[in-house]
């Protein structure tokens, strides 16, 4: 399966790689396709910056650690599903258009849309399901 995590995701397991999300974070990257877009990478690097600026080194260390696609989050789509939080809309988009079969995120926002493809799943749904 291609997976994309949201941005909450990446920063929960670079900060605590001893936890759950962590965990599930690298199975997926030794048993699915873990995709990733460029919306995301920046979204985490500006709050590491922001919130954590001292852990910087973390994000580049953890991203480093897995295989993952890297794809563009286009940002002028007008056939993509409104959400609330519009800058969420580029990240949907990218994941309709790059064929994602599962989005994990434990944004609140993403669960309201009503779309079949792809699946929106926060991490303990996907380890209920798939792990």
């Amino acid at each position: 399966m291609r997976i994309m995590l949201d941005t909450n995701i990446l920063i929960s397991a670079s900060l605590y790689e001893q936890s759950n999300i962590s965990f599930m974070v690298e199975y997926i990257a030794d048993n699915h396709y873990l995709v990733l877009c460029d919306v995301i990478i920046n979204e985490v690097k500006d709050v590491y910056k922001r919130k954590f600026p001292s852990k910087i080194k973390n994000i580049d260390l953890f991203l480093t650690k897995f295989p993952y696609e890297l794809v563009y989050a286009p940002t002028y789509l007008s056939d993509v599903p409104d959400i609330r939080d519009s800058s969420d809309k580029p990240i949907l988009a990218s994941a309709i258009i790059e064929d994602i079969d599962i989005l994990i995120t434990g944004d609140k926002d993403f669960s309201e849309i009503e779309i079949k493809h792809p699946q929106i799943l926060t991490p303990s749904q996907f380890t209920k399901q798939y792990m």
